[in-house]
């Protein structure tokens, strides 16, 4: 195997694992905005909420739905993807290894693409997701003070 062909073999694999580890993370961090939505909820069912209380608290389950809504589109399947098993599921395996052997850079280019998006949605829902934990806090301590 030349050099070119190994570091665009490197290339491939470095971009495949960049979308694993982005798509491990946006994982734990549905499941932790999963978790604070309920934990929210029911504590602050329970309690006498001042209507500045609901106001900031609800703003800031508000962005944690919308931080989950990111996350959830960060992880849908792109079917209509020009590269990677959508496509390789209406090949042979001799299409299969000559797309390959010629295309390994134009994949390499549409998984970056596609690692720079789900990089950005994820990268999105945790700024709201901490604005919207922010938010709850901040409801909690106004209703633990009393304001308003």
């Amino acid at each position: 195997m030349s050099t070119p062909d190994r570091n665009l073999t490197a290339a491939h694999a470095e971009v495949k694992a960049e979308i694993t580890r982005t798509d491990t993370k946006t994982g734990l961090l549905l499941a932790f905005v999963g978790a604070v939505l309920a934990g929210a909820w029911t504590v602050g069912r329970d309690l006498p909420l001042t209507r500045l209380a609901y106001v900031v608290g609800g703003l800031g389950m508000v962005l944690l739905v919308v931080a989950a809504g990111l996350l959830l589109r960060s992880t849908r399947p792109n079917l209509r993807g020009r590269h990677g098993f959508p496509l390789w599921a209406t090949l042979t395996a001799e299409e299969i290894s000559a797309a390959m052997a010629r295309d390994v850079a134009t994949d390499i280019a549409g998984l970056s693409r596609l690692a720079v998006a789900k990089f950005t949605c994820l990268r999105r829902a945790v700024d709201l997701t901490l604005t919207g934990g922010a938010l709850l806090i901040l409801a909690a301590l106004i209703t633990a003070g009393g304001a308003l």
